[in-house]
């Protein structure tokens, strides 16, 4: 896969191996403030909703190893997008593991609701930070092939790029 351009800096999403993806992209902020915008519940809404006219009414993050998270996200049509881990290993402020899985933002999405695409990707990622510039690398792996495929067909790369912009403007202020 290409990069793509976003805002000043370069988003990277290359699929690689058979179930992987890795997606880079550097933001102008110390690591420290990065981290957090990735982990406090009351910054996550502000930029990591996807395209515009998204927002984030759901976010719950129980920041500990074994901790869940979870976002609900709403579309301007009424299109809802739920997602939801467990975080697996956290070493501040330079990198996070974590599980990931999608539904439809229902609030029985536990009882079997429809996820955008089907499985559970284990999520790494990595901060780190050279001369006031972080560059944030999030790897993750798909359970399939077609599982990381549905992923990558799904508009992930538009909405990652749109959130990272968000992101760095946001941190820039």
């Amino acid at each position: 896969m290409d990069g793509r351009k976003s805002s000043d800096r370069q988003l990277v999403v290359e699929a690689v191996a058979e179930r992987e993806v890795i997606m880079t992209r550097a933001v102008a902020a110390p690591r420290h403030l990065v981290f957090d915008a990735w982990t406090k519940p009351e910054q996550v809404p502000r930029w990591l909703v996807g395209p515009v006219g998204w927002t984030m009414p759901t976010c719950k993050i129980d920041l500990r190893v074994g901790g869940a998270w979870r976002y609900i996200l709403h579309g301007p049509n009424g299109t809802k997008m739920g997602m939801k881990g467990i975080y697996r290993e956290i070493s501040a402020p330079d990198r996070l593991v974590f599980t990931e899985s999608m539904d439809d933002g229902e609030d029985d999405s536990e009882k079997g609701a429809t996820p955008m695409y089907p499985g559970e990707s284990i999520n790494t990622l990595t901060l780190v930070e050279r001369d006031g510039i972080t560059t944030m690398t999030l790897h993750s792996l798909y359970p399939s092939r077609e599982t990381r495929d549905g992923a990558l067909a799904s508009g992930m790369e538009d909405g990652v790029a749109m959130s990272f912009d968000r992101l760095e403007a946001i941190l820039r202020a």
